[in-house]
């Protein structure tokens, strides 16, 4: 399996096939109350690690869209001890795609467990995230609410 991705498409070759499509039109909606950044509940921990992260994903809050916090998150928020934020800002430019570094906030460091790169591309009104599976156990992917300027 061969993967690219073309300014606003996402391309995977499999046997010699190509096939390409915009995440855009083409995302899994995660609509959990417990990813806010509010969220201070440490009732129930979630572990995104055992998730298959595969494909493109929109976050939402509600009936709103929200988006992954890209400034160090308080430990014990988004329903997890460790919560997963990207270091530099979102992409500004319709379609585009870019690669952000995921950390982790624990044990007093914003960055404390091996960081990893997931892919984000802005579209019409939203974001849409290629996530990768987290290094460790209880951390979790965290959003807030949509800022548009």
């Amino acid at each position: 399996i061969i993967i690219i991705t073309i300014t606003w498409v996402s391309c995977i070759t499999t046997n010699g096939v190509v096939q390409c499509i915009d995440p855009c039109a083409t995302y899994t909606v995660v609509n959990d109350a417990w990813r806010s950044t509010e969220n201070t509940d440490q009732t129930i921990l979630h572990c995104d690690r055992n998730i298959v992260w595969s494909g493109w994903y929109r976050f939402y809050l509600g009936q709103t869209s929200a988006r992954m916090p890209e400034k160090c998150v308080a430990e014990n928020r988004c329903g997890a001890d460790v919560p997963l934020w990207i270091t530099e800002p979102h992409p500004v430019q319709l379609n585009e795609i870019v690669n952000r570094t995921v950390c982790n906030a624990w044990s007093g460091s914003c960055c404390h467990f091996v960081s990893h790169t997931i892919q984000i591309k802005v579209c019409s009104g939203y974001y849409v995230y290629k996530l990768q599976q987290p290094t460790a156990c209880w951390l979790a992917y965290c959003t807030g609410k949509v800022l548009w300027q």
